[in-house]
């Protein structure tokens, strides 16, 4: 089993930054491709970004390309999500997920394990 704790989370102006953090325990980490996800009141739940297990291969969402970065140490077991030029849209809770599948998958239905979620909230 592998739990998966987000954090960084707030209320931040539109333009400004935030970096999410989610740290996985329970497996080895290096095991585990890592994908980021959000989800906005009365919609679905989409992709923002994954990262393969080792490679360092990574993969986005269209419209974040260019202003999320998602990387991982896996000394410290923790994958991050650094979010610049922020808008309204990006406005969702955000869910951190892991697979032990290769590459990086973009469905939701590759990742058998799921955090609990980080508030990201921008302002106009």
């Amino acid at each position: 089993q592998v739990q998966l704790v987000e954090s960084g989370g707030g209320l931040v102006q539109a333009g400004g930054s935030l970096r999410l953090s989610c740290a996985a325990s329970g497996r080895t980490f290096s095991s585990l491709a890592m994908g980021w996800f959000r989800q906005a009141p009365g919609k679905a739940r989409d992709f923002v970004a994954a990262i393969a297990r080792s490679s360092g291969a990574t993969s986005y969402e269209d419209s974040v390309k260019g202003r999320f970065t998602i990387s991982r140490d896996n000394a410290k077991n923790t994958v991050y999500l650094q979010m610049n030029s922020l808008k309204p849209e990006d406005t969702a809770l955000y869910y951190c997920a892991a697979t032990l599948w290769v590459g990086v998958p973009r469905g939701a239905s590759a990742y058998a394990y799921w955090g609990q979620g980080t508030q990201v909230t921008v302002s106009s």
